[in-house]
């Protein structure tokens, strides 16, 4: 299994829970086609560095997971046919970025408490 990174920008009109339901929406396709999610993190409301589709801001969320190769593709087919995305980004990370993010998360949970 290869570990990956996604960011995606869901559109600013949704409200706290429609966000919510939205991520795990794509949560659930990760785990349920047998994803191991590594972290995930909740960037906010964000403005955008340019208008898409009429919209300057968004809600940015950050996936990092362990997952066959095959199953990016049908994520990101989800992303293009769910009309809250705005953009997304999937990333295949290599060992020392996958050692970096590890880091950084752990350094965050020791913030954290």
């Amino acid at each position: 299994m290869n570990q990956y990174e996604t960011v995606f920008i869901l559109t600013p009109v949704l409200s706290e829970d429609q966000m919510k339901e939205a991520v795990e929406k794509f949560k659930d396709i990760l785990t349920s086609d047998g994803a191991e999610i590594l972290y995930e993190e909740n960037w906010g409301m964000r403005k955008l560095a340019y208008a898409i589709d009429k919209k300057s801001s968004g809600f940015y969320v950050e996936f990092g997971y362990k997952a066959q190769p095959t199953l990016i593709k049908k994520l990101e087919t989800a992303f293009r046919r769910d009309e809250r995305v705005l953009r997304y980004l999937t990333v295949k990370m290599e060992k020392y970025a996958a050692a970096y993010a590890a880091k950084r998360q752990s350094l965050k949970a020791n913030k954290e408490d």
